[in-house]
């Protein structure tokens, strides 16, 4: 079939583009579109010197910067593509790319990250950290918010098939679109973050840092627990914030190369992890290292961490009840088994995605036809 690839934005290749790589692998003759791609030359591989259509975003001032400040008009541009000539269209999709306009001959998979989170469960916090919150600044966002969710829902009517990244994700899938959706856990690079069964006296927590993150919430907890050490791999705008409240027993090395991040999760005691995440793969990449995980029991790693097994779950995102985690693993983290912690991790390797996607594309097509 003659298959076009959609996908949001291409600026950075982080955990969207890493399932993106194994789609355009499993469809290596298809168009790829995109409302903007900035990605850095080195970055790019995957794309196996595809041409790249992009939007008229592409061209707007500021737009490899402040692209999100494009967000209002980022419906108008998907729906601008003309992919009349495709039989069938995969989107990979956290915001606008599903909103691709098809006809009745064609096949539509979304492969879905989350709903839009600007017009549905993240909406008040977006406003809220953005300053947008009050005033006639305020209102004017809510009202492009609202409109942003009244489009998201009716985009979500041009998708055939919903495949989500996890179980969660169906579930939110569900509640915002009322559609179903199968569950295709994304591809984590388990070859490349290896098992190491000598652990460190050191804990380890990576991510970019914005506040949903809660690097903030882990960097407090350690500073109250001086006699235990922890590195923080990872940059963005609440570095400096992080920085001013980090105690002598955390080190925060900034932004690392994969070889930097592999080689601290192979060596950590434990990967601490406390946000509300979808999937989650860096946890997933520390139990490939056979490092346990702490994590917050809610969201997509409840399906990626076994309690107990492969790590420990706190029940609330607050300093007491992260710190009561800590010390509880310390109590059993001998109980732990490396071996058994890799194995676990190895159920969502790169070919296992490759497998299941690509049987999942190939039933729905045979039985549209």
């Amino acid at each position: 079939m003659k298959t076009a690839i959609i996908h949001e934005w291409l600026t950075t290749y982080a955990g969207s583009e890493r399932a993106l790589e194994q789609i355009v692998g499993l469809f290596p003759e298809s168009d790829f579109f995109c409302v903007i791609d900035f990605l850095p030359e080195q970055e790019r591989k995957f794309l196996t010197n595809k041409t790249v259509h992009t939007s008229f975003v592409q061209s707007l001032p500021f737009a490899k910067t402040k692209y999100r400040n494009y967000l209002p008009i980022m419906p108008t541009a998907v729906e601008r593509f003309d992919l009349s000539p495709y039989e069938l269209i995969i989107s990979s999709s956290h915001a606008v790319a599903k909103g691709v306009l098809t006809n009745s001959n064609q096949l539509h998979i979304c492969y879905c990250y989350t709903p839009m989170r600007y017009a549905w469960d993240l909406r008040q916090q977006y406003l809220r950290e953005s300053g947008l919150d009050r005033g006639l600044t305020g209102m004017f966002a809510r009202m492009v918010l609202n409109y942003m969710r009244r489009w998201d829902y009716a985009a979500s009517t041009r998708v055939d098939h919903f495949v989500a990244i996890s179980q969660y994700i169906a579930d939110r899938i569900k509640k915002a679109y009322n559609r179903d959706a199968a569950v295709i856990y994304p591809p984590v690079d388990i070859d490349t973050f290896t098992l190491c069964t000598e652990k460190e006296d050191f804990y380890l927590t990576a991510s970019r840092m914005v506040p949903y993150k809660k690097i903030d919430l882990i960097v407090e907890a350690f500073s109250r627990m001086p006699d235990k050490r922890l590195v923080v791999i990872g940059d963005g705008p609440d570095f400096r914030k992080i920085k001013s409240r980090a105690g002598r027993n955390i080190e925060l090395l900034g932004h690392q190369p994969t070889a930097v991040l592999k080689e601290h999760l192979q060596k950590a005691k434990a990967f601490v992890f406390a946000a509300e995440e979808d999937f989650g793969i860096v946890a997933v990449e520390a139990q490939a290292c056979g490092t346990p995980v702490i994590a917050y029991g809610k969201g997509g790693v409840l399906e990626t961490t076994i309690d107990r097994e492969t790590g420990i779950f706190f029940p609330e995102q607050t300093v007491r009840s992260l710190s009561e985690a800590v010390r509880d693993f310390e109590k059993v983290s001998d109980n732990f088994d490396s071996l058994a912690i890799r194995k676990n991790a190895e159920r969502f390797s790169e070919a296992r995605f490759r497998k299941e996607f690509k049987e999942f594309v190939d039933k729905v097509v045979t039985g549209k036809s």
